[in-house]
């Protein structure tokens, strides 16, 4: 066997023999009583996320899952790339769902003339009551063995699930049919009885209930069907995020191109992305230029240039022209398979919201089955006659079945996390959706966050007699050989206009102070305004101080004894910042523009982008303070940021929003990453975690509301236990149906 991290001390197992909540809730107990285990269950991935001390092996939690009358087998990880190396076997679950289905089909096929006959009486011929057993008793027995085998199992453990109730019924009508048929009046010759959605007064004994046995049977069969197939459904995003990566790749060795399958690719191997073809791994580009298609990453369409010395991420699409890439990450360590695993452990894990549910199974069935004994004796008690009472108590029992309130929770966070993780937005766990329900305010960091965090020339402003295409040209060559950032941005900029550079000589970096370079035989001087040697006129020096007023930065150009002109560069306001923050003002919240950077820099970037409320010159102890005094004064406080200095305040925040663009010190400090360092991915995180709770609580509402409704009715007999059945089974649909809505969810930037 595979050893499963146990340096880590967690693990995940795959739960077998699963039914319903009250097993995933038995499971957990069990597994939560070995000392030094911290065990959480869910029934929708059918997994269990086990973090254990180093004493405890993966033998023993398997050991005390078969205890509880399950199995269990470790998950052995896979990584994005391993999972799309080959044509994967189908999935155990897979499987269930080809053997239900066929289950379904055949019961449904028998089910059908036995309802036909029970509720049209001008078709009951003679005998017809001992076709309708022939029919029925391979579906009671054959069909419904699923329920009857969990029952059992329940049973050698002295506990109950909802197959307890669902076995119990259907075998308690189809034993009275078999006591009416053979030793009452009911198996007559010509008999006949009306169909009747409520119970009637009499002994019993010339009643059958094939129908209802039969009925419920194929009903939940159904039911259980379309959760399994809809569960397989709501993990599409996980699966298609893990199996999204290249299979072969081309590897550059020995000056020649090696095709390979991808698992062979090592960590500093070259290989080769043609257009078209997938990144095989996460690596940085070292020959070439192109376009790359991020959307399955980012949730953007617009394809991400790229050139020498930029980072590619694996499954990401090459658009235009060949790249060379040097692998940095393979298997397990890429972002590709970093997403899944974040996804993956949001999912296992419970929202609060959760546990009232699995609270309320724990005791549920034992609840149900007692009150199904009561109002069986108090019918028989006042008379009511056994045929009646009898219905009544099966009813209870059938109706009561909760698995609608053991779906609720896990299928919506499935999906809303599946959904999530196609838009780029990785919650690390289901206490986000609690969290982002009760925000209020939005702090936002300034450099990287609302802005682009790259110096970018916004001016060039020539002195008079000066063309600006020259003062570009001149001050761009002199930057050409400089490896400052600003000297960067006016060469890029210089390019990106198109503008062509002369040739220098005897460049010389003047430390702190600028640049300088002798073109033509003139000596031309890039410096910042302090270390300006000649005067500036009244013009320059107004344009110097606005550019500094704004938290820009103003580089002079001068030749010889006179200012040639000045060149403003600053970090922009990212294109869609302005919008995104009018759309979190729509939905109700604050934002505050929390940065260390200069107050003038800062309130010119708010009035861009429409915040009002600016806290600058903090530093990072400072933002967290910032937060501290927003929190004490009853706001809740969710933080944006991408950088190492914005982690304590990340993780100080009611919530912590981390770009994925930024550190990883800062992604790793916070609640929820937003993979494409776009702020529409705020606005979309935080509406999709809404939604996704509001799902939660609707699933939660009806599956009580529907038990609390249908129970009293079913006591009182004024319900068929094959209807019954039938509500019980669409309940279940219903919670399922309304979690996958959420697979629609769109960006709110549309």
């Amino acid at each position: 066997m595979t050893e499963v991290a146990v340096a880590e001390r967690e693990v995940d197992l795959e739960l077998i023999g699963m039914t319903c909540a009250s097993c995933a809730n038995r499971i957990e107990r069990k597994l939560n009583k070995l000392e030094g285990v911290v065990a959480t269950v869910n029934y929708a991935t059918e997994r269990a996320h086990v973090e254990h001390d180093e004493s405890i092996g993966s033998d023993q939690l398997v050991e005390a899952v078969r205890a509880a009358g399950y199995d269990a087998t470790p998950v052995i990880p896979r990584s994005a790339q391993s999972a799309a190396a080959g044509d994967a076997p189908p999935s155990r679950n897979e499987i269930e769902v080809a053997a239900l289905r066929q289950r379904l089909i055949v019961s449904a096929v028998l089910t059908v003339p036995v309802i036909a006959l029970a509720m049209v009486p001008a078709w009951q011929f003679t005998n017809w009551q001992w076709l309708s057993l022939v029919l029925a008793a391979p579906v009671i027995v054959w069909g419904a063995l699923p329920f009857h085998r969990a029952a059992f199992a329940a049973l050698k453990h002295a506990t109950t699930t909802m197959d307890t109730l669902i076995s119990v019924g259907t075998i308690a009508a189809f034993g009275w049919s078999i006591y009416a048929l053979f030793w009452g009046d009911a198996g007559v010759p010509g008999m006949t009885h009306g169909f009747d959605l409520i119970a009637t007064r009499g002994d019993g004994s010339s009643h059958i209930y094939l129908e209802a046995a039969a009925g419920v049977t194929t009903f939940l069969l159904a039911g259980r069907y379309f959760e399994k197939s809809s569960k397989l459904r709501a993990g599409d995003a996980l699966r298609a995020l893990a199996e999204v990566g290249a299979k072969d790749v081309t590897v550059l060795r020995s000056g020649r191109e090696v095709t390979v399958p991808i698992a062979d690719l090592q960590v500093g191997e070259r290989f080769v992305v043609r257009p078209g073809e997938k990144v095989a791994t996460d690596g940085v580009v070292t020959a070439g230029a192109s376009a790359v298609d991020q959307s399955m990453l980012t949730g953007e369409s617009v394809p991400v240039e790229v050139t020498a010395g930029d980072h590619v991420v694996g499954g990401t699409v090459n658009a235009q022209g060949r790249l060379e890439v040097t692998a940095s990450a393979v298997g397990a360590d890429t972002a590709l398979a970093h997403m899944a695993k974040v996804v993956a452990d949001a999912q296992a894990g419970k929202a609060q919201v959760q546990r009232l549910a699995d609270r309320v199974s724990a005791y549920f069935v034992p609840t149900v089955i007692a009150i199904a004994a009561g109002v069986l004796g108090f019918w028989l008690g006042v008379g009511g006659g056994a045929a009646l009472a009898f219905t009544a108590a099966v009813s209870v029992l059938v109706i009561a079945c909760p698995c609608a309130l053991g779906l609720a929770t896990p299928t919506a966070l499935m999906v809303g996390t599946g959904r999530g993780a196609q838009l780029g937005i990785l919650l690390k766990g289901p206490e986000v959706l609690e969290s982002t329900r009760r925000i209020d305010t939005v702090a936002l960091d300034k450099t990287g966050t609302v802005t682009t965090g790259e110096m970018t020339v916004s001016e060039v402003i020539p002195a008079d007699g000066v063309e600006a295409r020259d003062l570009l040209a001149r001050a761009a060559a002199v930057e050409a050989d400089s490896e400052h950032p600003i000297g960067r941005a006016v060469v890029r900029h210089a390019a990106d206009e198109g503008v062509e550079l002369p040739a220098t000589a005897e460049f010389t970096n003047l430390a702190g102070a600028g640049v300088t370079a002798y073109i033509d035989g003139l000596r031309v001087a890039v410096t910042g305004p302090r270390a300006v040697t000649v005067e500036l006129d009244a013009r320059m020096r107004s344009v110097i101080d606005d550019a500094a007023a704004r938290g820009a930065t103003p580089v002079v150009v001068h030749y010889l004894d006179a200012v040639a002109g000045v060149i403003v560069v600053a970090d922009t306001v990212k294109p869609t910042s302005a919008a995104a923050i009018a759309e979190l003002k729509r939905m109700g919240l604050r934002p505050v523009l929390l940065t260390g950077d200069n107050a003038g820099a800062a309130r010119h970037v708010a009035d861009q982008v429409g915040i009002d409320e600016v806290i600058a010159d903090v530093k990072p102890d400072g933002k967290v303070d910032a937060i501290a005094r927003m929190t004490d004064s009853g706001r809740v406080v969710a933080m944006v940021g991408d950088g190492v200095n914005d982690a304590a305040a990340l993780a100080s925040a009611d919530l912590g929003l981390a770009m994925g663009t930024g550190t990883d010190v800062a992604i790793e400090a916070s609640d929820l990453t937003l993979v494409s360092g776009d702020l529409w991915a705020v606005v979309d995180a935080i509406a999709l975690a809404r939604k996704t709770l509001r799902t939660i609580k609707s699933n939660l509402f009806w599956a009580f509301a529907y038990n609390v409704a249908a129970l009293p009715l079913a006591a009182a007999a004024l319900l068929n236990p094959m209807m019954a059945g039938l509500a019980m089974a669409l309940s279940s649909v219903f919670v399922v149906a309304n979690s996958l809505r959420l697979r629609t969810f769109r960006s709110r930037r549309a």
